[in-house]
């Protein structure tokens, strides 16, 4: 019974409940939301981003100013004529002049409105993709803070369960019934456990320093997974249903989509730097002046004006002709960006998709393997007993019991994680898909 109890406390479960003070998933990603740097980024650009559509109509709108001089004059004049002619003075003048101008045809600025409009909406997918981004970096770090929690406390259970078998050995040796080979054996596999538990506790401070760096503070005690669960293969379970919603959802495709469009607009927009423009324009102008100089004076003016004005370039230095070489070479720049999103879209679909699959299948064959060697590992404990095995025997199974552990653990986060990664590589990812993922939390 004593062999039993310490088989137990030897392999802790992947599963466990966790303290109901413990943070859980969706209170990191709130958190990671209010802190994390990368998305506050992202937000910034939107906001900035927001302000295209109205910066690009104004070209459209009406314009108009206001200009005032006022000048202070002093004047002396001396003529040297038969007889000499002497006149001074001094006077002000003043003219305060309106003018307006309303564009009638700038294709220039009507093709710079529909791509302030595109920039709007491609700012939407961006900053989605940002969402999309901080979901996962969430996900991965809080598992892979779980992850290597649960391997300091395997390597700590390992630890206990070598240091009882080093124990019996050096009983045994003491009362003659085995050598000191078992001894030996036994404290070179207790040697290498203190050593990876070392290895443990350090990737356990990495895993909190990175989780640190997204929400901006130390995490509190983490939720575990609240129970053991079948893990489900993606539905549709067809790779083509997957690839072909990338090519049309994946976000990265339609910010490239976006960009390629905006790009194509910018050779219109540098072709019409050729066309003439043409605008209303009116004036208003009011002036007038004070003063003295051989006599007073005081006069007032008003005038007022309405028309039209034609521009039309006509050489310009070739700078024209050279910004649109530019556009259409960054054109074929970002068709290739677009092409090289298609396919990123579709490798990341079938990695995501072979890799939820390939978790789904890794998780059962884990829990039958921990099983089997549970079970290997109970037949050799009594076969030492019996003097059938030897001491390295059991531990040498009572290492496959821990490894197996470790695996299944690493497989269940893998299918969390390959799960979120492949609604990612599709454009389909929530926060409802972290919630999701969350009630599976203890608590």
């Amino acid at each position: 019974m004593m062999k039993r109890r310490l088989l137990v406390l030897a392999v802790p479960l992947v599963f466990a409940a966790a303290d109901v003070a413990a943070e859980d998933l969706m209170d990191v990603y709130r958190e990671a939301q209010r802190s994390d740097p990368a998305l506050a980024s992202a937000r910034a650009t939107w906001r900035a981003t927001q302000e295209r559509a109205p910066q690009a109509r104004a070209g459209l709108l009406p314009s108009v100013s206001l200009s005032a001089t006022t000048n202070a004059n002093d004047a002396a004049v001396n003529t040297r004529s038969t007889p000499p002619i002497k006149s001074n003075g001094n006077w002000q003048d003043y003219g305060l002049t309106v003018s307006a101008t309303q564009p009638i045809y700038r294709h220039q600025n009507v093709v710079a409105l529909e791509q302030a409009r595109r920039q709007v909406e491609q700012a939407d997918f961006t900053l989605a993709s940002a969402q999309q981004d901080l979901i996962v970096r969430v996900a991965v770090a809080y598992f892979d803070v779980l992850l290597a929690q649960f391997n300091v406390e395997l390597a700590e259970a390992q630890k206990r369960a070598v240091s009882e078998q080093l124990a019996q050995a050096k009983r045994n040796f003491e009362v003659g019934v085995s050598t000191i080979t078992d001894t030996n054996e036994a404290q070179a596999n207790y040697d290498q456990i203190v050593a990876q538990e070392i290895s443990a506790r350090n990737e356990l401070d990495n895993r909190l320093a990175a989780l640190r760096a997204i929400i901006g503070r130390s995490p509190r005690e983490l939720r575990r997974l609240g129970g053991s669960f079948d893990p489900a293969p993606p539905e549709p379970n067809h790779l083509d249903a997957w690839l072909d919603r990338a090519l049309k959802e994946n976000l990265a495709v339609r910010i490239a989509q976006y960009t390629f469009d905006i790009a194509t607009l910018e050779i219109d927009r540098q072709r019409a730097g050729h066309l003439p423009t043409v605008d209303l324009v009116g004036s208003l102008r009011a002036s007038g002046a004070s003063g003295s100089t051989s006599s007073d004076a005081d006069f007032h003016s008003r005038s007022a004006a309405i028309g039209l004005a034609l521009t039309l370039p006509i050489y310009q230095g070739g700078f024209v002709d050279s910004k649109i070489r530019e556009a259409i070479a960054l054109q074929d720049g970002s068709r290739e960006s677009l092409e090289l999103a298609r396919r990123n879209a579709l490798f990341n679909a079938q990695v995501g998709f072979a890799g939820v699959n390939s978790s789904v299948a890794s998780v059962r064959a884990f829990t039958q393997a921990v099983q089997s060697a549970e079970v290997a590992l109970q037949s050799n404990r009594l076969g030492q007993e019996v003097g059938v095995r030897t001491n390295l025997d059991v531990l040498n199974v009572q290492q496959t019991v821990f490894t197996q552990r470790r695996n299944l653990a690493q497989a269940y986060f893998n299918y969390l994680i390959n799960t979120l990664r492949l609604k990612s590589a599709v454009g389909t990812l929530t926060e409802q898909d972290l919630e999701d993922l969350n009630r599976r939390l203890a608590g």
